[in-house]
């Protein structure tokens, strides 16, 4: 059944990418979606979801998009993708670039001890007298050693401030002393909210509103449901008792800036999109709400959290997963070498979330309303069936000027290596780890195996001093690579010949 499935969607796949451009990578993607809302529908179905909102980006827009299901069943409201549901945990990137842009305004420090900006924190005891002060870092990466929250955090959403600042006077039971562990904490979140009203001066709600959401023309994102359109709220239920049972909306409140953002599609997709924009690194003109390197500071790994040795993509193909957690952001990297950022979202009667493979200048979302919905599960499936179908690749790492220029410096005094000592081209360390002789009978070796240099491949760079290209060989070819030393102008470093497979 699975086969035949599989042979149907390469059908249909094929069908569609005959009709588009070749090339095009948006029209190869484009032509895919009969397969992606089939298996969103597929999955609404299996996992008794009443409804699904989803969305790919790609290139800097809202590639495609679709919706399935009911957002409120009593009166059999369709989902569609303006439909606004409740994103839970997505929601804590937005307040962590909150605290970023309140460092670009100089009002704050990441590394600064929490309590200067909530004072009630001063006197709060923590685990052990050797303990160091939570700082704000602590609080976006996990690190504060707070207690995993999930089961007590997602009922609180409608907290008070004042209730917060109560329970930091109480004491906090804590579970690692700060700056040692990786805990999922709700609660940090909830404090770096109340950090963002202290030193803004603003509700948390309305400095975010004011910095991230206007900037990116997100105009129908909100935070409390009870001013969302009824046509567009999407309600919340479980499914217990072989039926669907709606659970109870709860107002906007202190930890709102853990998991309150109510947004669509098509709104929480320019925020996406800002967020592949950082990628690759540009000297273009800023257009942020913060800067492109804030941006890539959020998604950074910094606190490890995880190996799964034993991951398997949910086709089934095992593929080692390492994690960590970034400022408000889940990052993993797998055995591929594909890196992933993004974010979960669960809370009762709902289930998001969203990633962006920033290699592939792609991203997905999607959420449902049924509590602790995995949408990652399916997402990562779309994704890795995107690629699949596709041919998919990491968008190449342009080659600087200088590695262009030591490529084809190199490629002219070879294979004799004439006059390479007095070349300049060179690092200082480089015929001292190993002399020219040595280096050419290396060479040799390989020619005599593959003949004569033909010509040779333009560079494939892995960053913007190191790189790989081929020796065009008379029965083979050659590979060669070379990294450059720090100095200005950059010179070879290191260099390696080995035959191409």
């Amino acid at each position: 059944m699975k086969a035949t499935f599989t042979l149907i969607l390469y059908l249909i796949v094929h069908a569609c990418l005959a009709q588009g451009t070749p090339g095009d990578r948006a029209e190869e993607v484009r032509a895919l979606l009969p397969v992606i809302d089939k298996m969103y529908r597929d999955y609404a179905a299996q996992q008794h979801l009443p409804a699904v909102a989803y969305g790919i980006v790609l290139d800097g827009k809202l590639l495609l998009s679709g919706a399935t299901g009911y957002s409120e069943i009593a009166g059999s409201v369709k989902a569609g993708t303006k439909s606004l549901f409740r994103i839970a945990s997505m929601s804590k990137s937005v307040t962590a670039m909150g605290i970023l842009a309140l460092r670009n305004e100089g009002k704050l420090r990441l590394d600064d001890p929490a309590y200067l900006y909530i004072p009630e924190l001063k006197n709060m005891p923590l685990l052990t007298s050797d303990a160091p002060a939570i700082t704000v870092r602590h609080l976006l990466t996990h690190a504060a050693g707070f207690p995993e929250d999930n089961p007590w955090g997602d009922r609180q959403l409608d907290t008070r401030d004042e209730e917060l600042i109560a329970l930091i006077r109480k004491g906090i039971s804590s579970s690692n002393v700060p700056g040692v562990a990786y805990e999922y904490a709700n609660l940090g979140y909830a404090m770096l909210g109340k950090i963002i009203s202290n030193v803004s001066g603003k509700p948390y709600q309305q400095y975010i509103d004011d910095t991230i959401f206007k900037p990116l023309g997100m105009n129908n994102t909100i935070w409390e449901y009870s001013k969302a359109p009824k046509a567009l709220l999407a309600h919340g239920y479980r499914y217990e008792d072989d039926m669907w049972k709606e659970e109870e909306l709860l107002h906007d409140g202190t930890y709102g800036a853990m998991g309150g953002l109510i947004t669509s599609i098509e709104d929480f997709s320019k925020y996406v999109i800002f967020h592949l924009s950082a990628w690759p690194a540009s000297s273009a003109p800023e257009h942020g709400p913060v800067r492109r390197s804030d941006v890539r500071e959020m998604q950074m790994p910094w606190n490890f959290n995880n190996l799964n040795a034993a991951y398997k993509y949910p086709g089934g193909r095992p593929c080692a997963m390492v994690s960590a957690y970034g400022y408000g952001l889940r990052w993993s990297r797998d055995c591929e070498g594909r890196t992933g950022i993004g974010h979960t979202g669960g809370l009762p009667g709902f289930g998001s979330q969203w990633q962006i493979l920033p290699d592939y200048g792609i991203g997905i979302i999607a959420y449902a309303n049924r509590t602790y919905a995995g949408m990652a599960t399916i997402n990562t499936a779309v994704l890795d069936t995107i690629i699949a179908l596709t041919g998919l690749k990491p968008t190449p790492i342009g080659v600087s000027a200088i590695l262009t220029k030591r490529k084809d410096e190199l490629t002219r005094m070879l294979p004799d290596w004439k006059n390479a000592e007095q070349s300049g081209i060179f690092a200082e360390n480089f015929f001292p780890d190993r002399s020219i002789n040595h280096r050419r009978q290396e060479l040799d070796v390989l020619l005599a195996k593959v003949g004569h240099i033909t010509g040779s491949t333009e560079m494939f760079a892995e960053n913007q001093l190191r790189g790989t290209f081929l020796l065009k060989c008379e029965r083979g070819d050659v590979r060669v690579y070379f990294t450059l030393s720090p100095e200005n102008p950059a010179l070879i470093q290191q260099l390696d010949f080995s035959a191409a497979k």
